[in-house]
């Protein structure tokens, strides 16, 4: 089928990649084809690719296991220690007898002047005999000890047979002769690059998460079994190619008698055509993988404004298949066939553009001399981990300190720049405690929660309030600020203390409120517990700071965590081996109430208990549909729980509560009636939870309470 053919040895390469740049050119096209129709039909024609692969490997195995006993016909001539190529002659001997006479063979006029026995040969050819080994002499022969190591060459090297011996020869190799050469130089860092490619398709899933069913399941199991399938074919194909095939057949690429698809071909059960269809099928399969995710990747990407000149990339068809990202991607691969050669691409891909600058500089010190370059990294990281830890401390101060607060400046600068995104949001806690006269945090097992919500990551601000002045109370205010930090490193809480002097309470916790952090890095969300001794009548100042705090954090659009019972919480030592922790939805809060049980559960307090969302709904409701769209929602935020719908009457439910709780089930009604394609509806949930979030910050945050239940008596409200 080759329509470029070769007049002579000179021409073979480039006949051989033009005809590669020609039917590259058509499938691609065709694979393109198949990827613009739909992913649908992707699929289909994946399964169909998956099973003749699988059939191919298996071929292989059983042609491995059969070789034992019955190894494949697969002559190599060896002039000496030389391997020769079949090109010229068809019996690999110096003499062959026709009729009763002994003649030379056509290989003798291949190394001789002419075909009589007088006539002047090659020093080499005279000086060394001709045998005929089988390049696949099987499993069984024991070749694994003779290729288990590693054999470079350079260009223009005649492949030869190791531990077999020849006369030397101290003429020229003439190139003219029936050698088989090394096609090109080889080494170790070539190798990784063309190796490389292959094992990037772990990766298909994951540049396809949008398309998955259940993506957050699919992707880790996917990605953990291409690993491990892929490991295994690779490392086990290696190891039965090594103990199968001579090291000859092993180090020859392109010679025709010991071609690398022939030599695998022969080495199949029970046709070579095997092979053949599972090579082609497997390269489609992976061209349409490639051709499925990068689009994909690519539109999001354009559609996201990550880089302002792909934006025209983000559009596509009415469905959401990415059209433009499409074509893009189908000319980049066309740039890839047209260069043809699989050694010139294969490096090409493995290399990054975000890598680029410093593979550069590492490639310039290697180059030089690779042994330097190991020195001189080494050396540069024994003096900063010297600087690290003497601290560079001189008269004009410690110079790790001044680049730290250089860091800590301009990242301070860049959180100005606009509000975080609704995903990226977290709890940045400003926890308010009490102390004692003896200035001893009454209820540290706030702490406690405070470290199993944050496990040690985020900001955290432990604050506290000293009633009188500060010209007075100064010392007070100091041993409170230790006593704090003590409590935190137990508790292993990440963060800072502040202790604030205030005449009173009321006005102390506003200033806190305010004026904790520092720029953008500043508190979203405040942590206290629950005012005891509230509905004593001589304590009326309680309750009404309390009332104060929540209508403050409400003005200042903060988020308001209360404790109750805090007292009977968990420690950090503690374990529950199962339980439950309830949050009751009331109210459309964007996901804050499901937020902090996740986070709970990412700890090993709360690791094994188990997350369960109830929502109320009228008798008269579609309950089954809102567990379904709230099930939706949930899987939309990343968050695994149980839900559960609970009907209630009319008089037990404000209409207020109910007109909120629907609100959830009203959209996804008009977005199935607007007809919106699955990434618009995820950009509209995405707009509910904004708006959500704005909302319950107008409204009273005491409508809002999540219930923990576990085993050992704790129990606990938010």
């Amino acid at each position: 089928m080759a329509i470029f053919k070769a007049q002579d040895a000179s021409e073979e390469t480039a006949a051989l990649l033009n005809n590669m740049r020609v039917y590259g050119t058509c499938v691609l096209t065709c694979m393109a084809i198949v990827v613009f129709v739909g992913v649908k039909y992707v699929n289909k024609f994946a399964l169909v690719f998956l099973g003749c692969v699988i059939l191919s490997i298996l071929s292989i195995y059983a042609g491995v296991i059969k070789s034992a006993f019955d190894p494949p016909d697969f002559p190599i001539c060896l002039l000496g220690n030389r391997t020769l190529s079949r090109k010229g002659f068809d019996v690999c001997a110096k003499f062959i007898e026709v009729g009763n006479e002994t003649v030379t063979s056509k290989l003798w006029a291949l190394f001789c002047s002419s075909p009589l026995l007088n006539a002047t040969c090659d020093l080499y050819f005279s000086q060394n005999n001709v045998t005929e080994v089988q390049g696949i002499p099987g499993v069984a022969s024991g070749l694994i000890r003779e290729n288990v190591w590693s054999s470079y060459l350079p260009k223009d090297l005649i492949v030869e047979k190791s531990g077999l011996l020849s006369a030397p020869s101290g003429d020229p190799v003439d190139l003219d002769q029936p050698y088989v050469f090394s096609d090109m130089t080889t080494y170790f860092t070539l190798l990784v690059g063309i190796y490389f490619p292959s094992v990037t398709g772990i990766m298909a899933g994951s540049n396809r998460s949008g398309d998955l069913r259940d993506a957050q399941k699919s992707i880790p199991i996917g990605t953990i079994m291409a690993i491990a399938t892929t490991s295994f074919v690779y490392i086990s194909s290696v190891i039965l190619f090594g103990a199968c095939i001579e090291g000859v057949v092993l180090r020859d690429k392109f010679g025709e008698a010991v071609n690398g698809n022939l030599v695998v071909g022969t080495l199949s059960w029970p046709s070579p055509w095997v092979i053949v269809i599972g090579s082609f099928f497997s390269t489609c399969g992976a061209g349409l993988q490639s051709l499925t995710g990068a689009p994909r990747l690519l539109q999001a990407i354009s559609r996201d404004g990550i880089v302002p000149f792909l934006r025209v990339f983000g559009h596509g068809k009415a469905n959401g298949e990415p059209t433009w990202a499409l074509l893009l991607t189908a000319c980049i691969c066309e740039i890839g066939i047209l260069i043809a050669s699989l050694d010139e691409v294969a490096p090409i891909l493995s290399m990054t553009l975000s890598f680029l600058g410093m593979s550069l500089c590492l490639s310039l010190m290697f180059i030089c001399s690779w042994y330097y370059a190991l020195v001189a990294m080494l050396i540069a990281g024994l003096i900063y981990k010297y600087i690290e830890y003497r601290g560079a401390e001189k008269e004009w101060g410690d110079g790790i300190r001044g680049l730290s607060l250089s860091a800590a400046r301009y990242a301070l600068l860049r959180l100005e720049e606009g509000p975080p995104h609704t995903k990226n949001w977290r709890p940045q806690l400003l926890v308010l405690v009490r102390v004692d006269q003896d200035q001893n945090v009454v209820h540290p097992q706030l702490l406690s929660l405070t470290s199993q919500l944050k496990a040690g990551k985020g900001l955290t601000i432990v604050g506290s309030v000293l009633e009188g002045t500060y010209l007075e109370n100064h010392p007070q205010a100091q041993r409170a600020e230790e006593s704090i930090r003590r409590l935190m490193e137990a508790e292993k809480v990440k963060g800072f203390c502040q202790v604030v002097t205030s005449s009173n309470i009321r006005d102390g916790i506003s200033h806190l409120i305010q004026s904790s952090g520092l720029g953008g890095l500043q508190h979203n969300t405040v942590l206290v517990g629950w005012p005891r001794n509230w509905r004593q009548k001589e304590d009326h100042q309680t309750w009404r700071n309390f009332i104060e705090l929540v209508r403050e954090t409400t003005a200042a659009h903060l988020a308001l965590i209360v404790t109750k019972n805090v007292s009977m919480f968990p420690g950090n030592q503690e374990r529950f081996s199962e339980g439950n922790i309830d949050v009751w939805w009331v109210v459309h809060d964007g996901g804050m109430l499901m937020l902090l049980p996740f986070l709970l559960r990412h700890h090993k307090v709360w690791k094994r208990c188990t997350m369960r969302i109830f929502t109320v709904a009228q008798m008269d409701d579609n309950s089954i549909q809102m567990k379904k769209d709230l099930t939706t929602f949930l899987y939309h935020l990343r968050i695994i729980a149980e839900v559960e719908v609970v009907e209630m009457h009319d008089s037990d439910i404000s209409a207020y509560t109910y007109e909120k709780t629907l609100v959830m089930e009203q959209r996804s009604q008009i977005l199935k009636q607007m007809h919106l394609t699955k990434t618009e509806r995820e950009r509209e949930i995405q707009s509910i939870t904004d708006e959500s979030r704005g909302s319950i910050r107008r409204e009273e945050p005491n409508k809002l309470q999540v219930t923990f239940k576990c085993p050992g008596g704790a129990s606990g409200r938010l």
